[in-house]
């Protein structure tokens, strides 16, 4: 009896020792893995800073840049393209016809400038702190009250309907490739990021551009927003304008089938 007594005095130490074991095999593991963190640390700085400067990080600050960029390269191209078009009318008389004909494909191309009567539609968002201006609305959702893409499409369109001759989004001439593509509340046209308000410019009979945007069934949806929750929305007579010629890229890209 007395020994039985004893064992668990006796086997407290074997016991023990079992107890401690997972502890020390987790602490090893644990100081294995610390070193393994250290070394990819160090292998991936190589000496550097890894510690990249914040502003590094900024998108807006990439594409604002890229942006700025593509303006330049733009403004260069239309410069070039003014130096082949003196030279294209300069000799013989086939040379001056060849530059005449190539002057009407540019005019009806967009890349030559376009004098007119014009309007001026702008479109901006609404007061961050709007509310439902009538009864029977409810409160704003934060999608309400920003311009989208369908809104600067519906404008456009609406203004080709109306006979415009020539239109100019920011300080961007429209051409058939054209694309008004939107990205959260920001516009990017031809390469080139805009914030609102927007501003879309159309040379043609200011009359008939009118009528045309008020008989848009996509523009009287908008409109609904406009008196509601405030969005911006003015249409202003330029009288005379000039509008800019195209001076970005025509090549078209496509997708291909993969081999």
């Amino acid at each position: 009896m007395s020994n039985s007594a004893d064992f668990p005095a006796t086997g407290d130490g074997p016991a023990r020792s079992r107890r401690l074991r997972p502890v020390r095999i987790l602490t090893a593991a644990v100081f294995a893995l610390a070193g393994l963190i250290f070394f990819t640390s160090f292998n991936t700085a190589k000496g550097t800073n890894i510690r990249t400067d914040a502003s590094l990080l900024k998108l807006s600050d990439l594409v604002q840049e890229r942006s700025r960029k593509n303006k330049e390269l733009d403004e260069s191209n239309a410069a070039l393209r003014d130096d082949i078009e003196s030279l294209a009318r300069r000799g013989d008389g086939d040379g001056k016809a060849r530059g005449d004909r190539l002057a009407g494909l540019e005019k009806s191309a967009g890349t030559q400038k376009l004098k007119g009567r014009a309007i001026t539609v702008t479109l901006d968002d609404a007061p961050p702190d709007a509310t439902a201006k009538l009864p029977g609305y409810p409160e704003p959702q934060p999608d309400y009250l920003v311009i989208h893409q369908q809104d600067l499409q519906a404008v456009v369109n609406a203004l080709w309907n109306g006979g415009a001759q020539g239109i100019k989004v920011m300080d961007q001439r429209l051409i058939s490739t054209s694309a008004v593509r939107c990205v959260g509340n920001t516009l990017i046209l031809q390469g080139r990021v805009y914030s609102p308000p927007y501003r879309i410019t159309a040379v043609g009979d200011p009359e008939k551009l009118r009528k045309a945007l008020a008989d848009s069934p996509a523009i009287q949806n908008y409109m609904v927003y406009v008196n509601v929750y405030g969005l911006g929305w003015k249409v202003t007579d330029e009288g005379t304008v000039t509008l800019p010629g195209y001076s970005g890229t025509v090549d078209l890209h496509y997708a291909k089938p993969v081999e």
